[in-house]
């Protein structure tokens, strides 16, 4: 059995790799993805058709925020990097080399649980370099984009507060407040499922997005009622919004801050991630 770090203080890898295959989100097309050990400190990204050096994630790589986080890596796209990111971040990893083909991460579930087993799969080790240092904050951070919101204040840990707010009933308000260490990561958020509605997917599908979206990857809502019920959290919704946060600012490490967001976005995320290294 895998022993999750305690906290996000250490530098801890994987101890083998482990390759996980599925369809993309929005593409439709099935891609791969391999996680490997890394000595080098920070998430990297290669292409298993390329010799190129891998590339280390950062913020300022993100490309398209509409549905999902894009990064633009060199010449190329890599779409739907977030869940990912929130698995290897949220568990507490600070050093891996991520192997990818096809242009978007595979959606799997619609959650990060398929990426945590895969962590789990192949164990985690302590690194022998240094985690990347993450941001410090100083001075409370207010960043909003029309009627959404994102605070950041010093704290001692990472206290994440998440709060959602939609016109269907099945979802309605929601809120959500957790001290974020990896083990409560992996039982309160990384299960979370990736959610939508049935009024707007003809829509999406229309603008070429959710291709690949089917109802074993995303709870869909119906106005008054989910139509692939049960939820595996009575609140999901909002945990998976933290989930989504989470996996933003893993490009730019998790800070010991108190973060809070009403009506979240991935440019909203990304906004603060920018935000926190000025």
């Amino acid at each position: 059995m895998t022993t999750l770090p305690q906290d996000y203080e250490g530098s801890w890898t994987l101890t083998t790799s482990v390759l996980r295959r599925g369809i993309g989100l929005h593409t439709g097309q099935e891609s791969q993805v391999r996680l490997s050990p890394s000595q080098k400190p920070g998430f990297h990204v290669s292409w298993s058709d390329s010799r190129d050096e891998p590339i280390t994630l950062n913020v300022h790589q993100v490309l398209e925020t509409q549905l999902c986080t894009t990064l633009e890596l060199g010449e190329r796209r890599l779409a739907t990097v977030e869940h990912l990111l929130a698995a290897l971040a949220g568990c507490g990893l600070s050093h891996v080399q991520i192997e990818v083909s096809g242009e978007e991460i595979p959606l799997l579930d619609g959650s990060a649980i398929p990426w945590v087993e895969a962590i789990f799969e192949a164990g985690i080790s302590p690194a022998r370099t240094p985690r990347l240092s993450p941001p410090i904050i100083q001075n409370p951070l207010v960043i909003n984009r029309g009627n959404s919101v994102i605070t950041a204040t010093p704290a001692k840990t990472l206290i994440l507060v998440g709060i959602i707010d939609f016109p269907y009933s099945a979802i309605g308000q929601q809120m959500l407040k957790i001290e974020l260490t990896p083990s409560l990561f992996v039982r309160e958020i990384a299960s979370a499922r990736t959610f939508g509605f049935l009024d707007q997917v003809e829509k999406l599908k229309q603008s070429g997005l959710i291709k690949g979206g089917t109802f074993n990857n995303a709870l869909i809502c119906d106005s008054n009622e989910w139509l692939n019920p049960p939820l595996r959290y009575e609140n999901e919704p909002v945990r998976h919004k933290l989930l989504d946060l989470i996996g933003d600012l893993a490009l730019v490490g998790l800070p010991k801050a108190q973060v809070l967001v009403y009506r979240g976005s991935h440019g909203l995320h990304t906004d603060l991630g920018i935000a926190l290294i000025q």
